[in-house]
């Protein structure tokens, strides 16, 4: 069975270990650090043009695949919510026994601060429990919002979203 982003939509180990968007495990031991899982390369650029500290280029031009500099990336997250294609994250691994991970969220209802929720990974499998520690409403209306929950160590690397909440009964 092939597997990759172009069979099964999600990225395979391999296209993952090529990808110039992602950080290094050490950088994300020293705090918040875009995680820029692009590994298609189509006419796309928001988050170069995001990033007010030019952590993310692309050399390639408007195709090539966004890269990552790590030791200018701030962690500020202006790149996640810009992302057409959901495919940036934020990790902050600097803690031992928990992690933050921020991530695009389009879904209704939104989680509220403080809710515990259900961590998936990249193929919307439930991964952990998470802590829903802020929810970032963009400046523009049209915009997404970003999401930042707390988790168990182990999974900060993993964890992509939670599952969609359900709507309460009206």
């Amino acid at each position: 069975m092939k597997t990759g982003i172009l069979y099964s939509g999600i990225p395979s180990e391999e296209e993952l270990a090529a990808c110039p968007g992602i950080p290094s495990r050490e950088r994300a031991g020293r705090g918040r650090t875009a995680v820029i899982e692009c590994v298609q390369c189509i006419p796309c650029n928001p988050c170069v043009t995001a990033c007010p500290f030019h952590a993310i280029s692309m050399p390639g031009g408007i195709t090539g695949l966004p890269v990552l500099d790590e030791d200018r990336c701030t962690g500020c997250g202006r790149c996640v919510g810009v992302c057409p294609g959901l495919a940036i994250t934020l990790v902050d691994a600097h803690e031992k026994e928990f992690g933050t991970v921020d991530f695009p969220y389009e879904y209704y209802p939104f989680p509220e601060k403080g809710q515990v929720v259900e961590a998936v990974g990249r193929d919307g499998r439930t991964l952990c429990a998470a802590e829903v520690l802020q929810v970032v409403q963009p400046d523009k209306e049209d915009g997404t919002r970003v999401v930042r929950v707390r988790v168990p160590s182990e999974f900060v690397w993993q964890v992509k979203s939670i599952r969609r909440l359900k709507r309460a009964e009206v």
